[in-house]
């Protein structure tokens, strides 16, 4: 009778303005997987895919894990800042002493930063209607 190997998989959720994002991390070779779509092929810009990879580049550990991540909501932008929060917390399951390199450079903070809602007799949140003097 063999014993099942337990596995190795850590899964983390983060979120940003609207969006939310589940990832999931195995140890491998560095394949992605976003939505079903490989990163650069669901993040055309190279700016969102660098700031996605910014808690790998920080602990060292780039190619060393496979992602597979699920993105709802939002937009690009959002959606890039929600997979880079879970990545970054699925890091610090994965190993403990990656928290400090992270926390230092600010990828374990969830960014508060949201649309302001529209308020009652209003046209937007803080826009007013055009003063009229007569």
């Amino acid at each position: 009778m063999t014993i099942a190997q337990p596995v190795l998989r850590w899964h983390a959720i983060g979120r940003r303005k609207t969006s939310v994002a589940r990832v999931y991390l195995t140890p491998g070779s560095g394949k992605w997987d976003v939505n079903g779509r490989t990163l650069g092929d669901y993040f055309p810009r190279r700016s969102l895919v660098q700031h996605i990879q910014q808690p790998f580049t920080a602990t060292s550990t780039l190619g060393a894990f496979d992602v597979k991540g699920r993105v709802d909501g939002g937009g690009q932008t959002g959606q890039a800042g929600a997979m880079r929060l879970a990545i970054a917390r699925a890091l610090t399951l994965a190993d403990e002493t990656h928290r400090k390199k992270l926390r230092d450079q600010g990828l374990l903070t969830r960014d508060p930063r949201a649309v302001e809602r529209k308020k009652p007799g209003r046209p937007g949140a803080r826009k007013r209607f055009q003063f009229s003097k007569r």
